[in-house]
């Protein structure tokens, strides 16, 4: 269709006579949607059918007969957009829910006007739809089964949005039962990522909801890092912009306090991997605000393992965090932010962090070393806690039930310090 080209990526539809392609040439970095004749597929022939939007991420598209499906994502909120191809006209599918997840099923036919997709929410277990495009009318044809019973009407399902430092919003998902007082008594479990683009899903788990049955509000801070606004989202949460990560978290905290659903010292902060990073940085930054941290296979010794070009994971990292080695101005971006250098004396939450010994990607000494500097510099009483899973590398134990015990610990750390055992 189109020659290798650094940094162009494309996907293709074929329709009859003609291609449809989702493609981010042309400066189109949230991507956009042309079409080209068969014969004549080439870039110079390519013309826009659905130009680019800055914020709004077009994920897939699919075709039909008589109708172009997409997938996107704009505010955080991902939407299926049907197109009928004979005049043009548009719809979405619509959806009750504050915030939910939301894919495109394959299918193996072209001549239909029935569209599968998948639904779920922080409420609401995976469900599988037929959608007829001419209808607009929507099937059920399967729904996720908890063994251990589930009632969707037990639960909330929100999306807010806080104030960033630097006037953007962040979206924040909640979830809760519907009988907990949001009247600041309740503690949150505050869970962020925001790096390589990866966008978290507000969609369905069974974990999560142990600990929201015991009061508990379960959070999603959709940091810059993050896809969830576009790709500009994570350009802002990358390399020299990185601290619009650990800020974005801090500010949906204050927001949870500001808006009464908790209060300051009440929320546990909780991440893996580069989300280790993220709520070791803000332990640094604003520890008053949290009554705990865990940090899962937590990547907290930064500058030290971007020096280190031996590590053969380190070159590949340099273009999300910045090559120190070459770079004085990239050496103190991490320098500001890199959890373990900037362990200080001063009050800490409680800690729990969690280490796999045969993890190829934070290797098991950087939380190690974390662990001992915080121990030595803090200046209070509180947990500090590390358990190195011997048998494990970066996704933690193998097996569904060894995963559901190291869940089982971290939320048991959240309930004890929290004062809610007498609810396990």
């Amino acid at each position: 269709i189109q020659p290798r080209e650094t940094g162009h990526e494309y996907d293709v539809e074929h329709h009859g006579g003609r291609l449809f392609i989702l493609t981010n040439s042309g400066g189109a970095e949230d991507f956009r949607i042309v079409e080209t004749a068969l014969e004549s597929p080439g870039l110079e022939h390519w013309r826009d059918i659905e130009p680019h939007k800055p914020g709004r991420l077009i994920l897939d598209i699919t075709s039909f007969a008589g109708h172009l499906v997409r997938l996107e994502r704009e505010e955080g909120l991902p939407r299926i957009v049907i197109r009928r191809l004979a005049d043009g006209e548009e719809h979405a599918i619509a959806f009750k829910e504050d915030a939910y997840s939301l894919g495109l099923e394959p299918g193996y036919e072209f001549d239909t006007t029935t569209l599968r997709f998948s639904y779920s929410s922080m409420t609401t277990p995976t469900q599988v739809y037929d959608y007829d495009m001419e209808r607009r009318e929507r099937t059920l044809r399967k729904t996720q089964e908890v063994p251990s019973g589930h009632d969707p009407e037990d639960y909330v399902t929100r999306r807010i949005m806080a104030p960033a430092h630097d006037g953007e919003t962040v979206p924040v998902t909640l979830l809760y039962h519907a009988q907990t007082q949001l009247d600041g008594s309740a503690p949150v479990l505050l869970y962020g990522y925001g790096a390589y683009g990866i966008s978290i899903p507000a969609s369905f788990s069974t974990n999560c909801l142990s600990l929201v049955d015991r009061g508990f509000v379960y959070a999603i801070a959709h940091v810059r890092g993050g896809k969830e606004k576009g790709y500009r989202w994570y350009r802002e949460g990358k390399l020299g912009k990185k601290m619009n990560t650990f800020k974005d978290f801090i500010c949906a905290a204050e927001h949870l306090i500001a808006q009464g659903i908790t209060s300051r010292g009440a929320i546990i902060a909780h991440g893996g991997s580069a989300g280790g990073m993220l709520v070791g940085a803000v332990a640094n930054m604003a520890p008053e605000l949290f009554r705990g941290i865990i940090a899962e296979v937590p990547f907290v010794d930064v500058l030290n393992t971007m020096l280190d070009d031996t590590l053969p994971l380190t070159p590949p990292e340099w273009r999300e965090w910045g090559n120190p080695i070459e770079s004085k101005e990239q050496y103190e971006w991490i320098a500001a932010y890199s959890p373990y250098d900037n362990v200080s004396a001063q009050d800490y939450p409680n800690i729990l962090a969690l280490a796999g010994l045969t993890d190829p990607r934070v290797t098991y000494w950087e939380p190690a070393k974390w662990v001992a500097r915080l121990r030595a510099r803090r200046t209070d009483s509180n947990l500090t806690l590390l358990k190195t899973n011997m048998e494990a590398g970066h996704g933690g134990a193998s097996g569904r039930f060894d995963r559901l015990k190291e869940v089982a610990l971290s939320y048991a750390f959240a309930l004890k310090i929290s004062g809610r055992m007498d609810s396990a």
